[in-house]
């Protein structure tokens, strides 16, 4: 028998074919609307060469808003963190939603983002972790993200000088106090403490955010040790 003939079969499992594991460039044959990848894949073909299979991907511009693009092209990845990162300012500017807002006017009292707009000078706040939300998974709370955590916290000038600020924002969970609502707070008061200018805090608060339990506590802890 030939030496072909009397190995031993393996066992187990075989990456399959079109299995791909290093990309070999786009194809001319690309179907309209999609591009064409081309894959080497292990193990190669009976003839040493090897073995290739394309996969076809979505069109770079199709599929959700919020999918991560299928494609590596500079501009499209530009395009779509543009398109993220302008939905979560406007979701950080309007805090607990327009509902809520006119529930807070209807009480005689301004948003957080209005009074700091009546401290500060002009145009001058300027905001720090506008984007930062808590990283609460539990009650509910891993599908209940609000971009800036319930407080808006910053510095511009008041009167001329340089003031550090923050305002819990009652729309946002009662404006209670989290992890992340209880960082922003202590940013503003190192960054203020290295600058040797004042720090004004608005606050508007139902307390502790319970569903965060001792994370809420400790934020309260590290505010009060500054």
């Amino acid at each position: 028998a030939s030496p072909a003939a009397s190995r031993t079969p393996r066992v187990g499992c075989r990456r399959p074919a079109s299995a791909s594991v290093m990309a070999a460039g786009p194809s001319t044959d690309a179907p309209p609307g999609g591009r064409r990848r081309a894959f080497h894949s292990a193990p190669p073909s009976r003839d040493g060469r090897p073995a290739t299979v394309h996969h076809v991907l979505p069109p770079s511009d199709g599929g959700r808003s919020d999918e991560p693009p299928a494609v590596s092209d500079p501009s499209t990845v530009k395009r779509h963190f543009r398109r993220r990162l302008d939905s979560a300012r406007a979701d950080s500017a309007l805090g607990g939603g327009p509902d809520r807002i006119r529930r807070q006017h209807a009480r005689g009292s301004l948003t957080a983002r209005e009074r700091l707009g009546l401290l500060f000078d002009g145009d001058t706040f300027r905001e720090v972790d506008a984007l930062v939300s808590h990283r609460c998974r539990d009650f509910g709370m891993d599908g209940n993200a609000v971009p800036g955590d319930g407080v808006v916290a910053g510095h511009g000038l008041v009167g001329g000088r340089r003031v550090y600020a923050f305002a819990q924002d009652f729309t946002v969970y009662g404006g209670s106090l989290g992890e992340a609502h209880a960082r922003k707070i202590g940013k503003v008061m190192d960054m203020a403490l290295r600058s040797r200018s004042p720090v004004v805090g608005l606050n508007d608060s139902g307390g502790a955010r319970i569903q965060e339990g001792t994370d809420s506590l400790a934020g309260y802890a590290d505010i009060f040790q500054r």
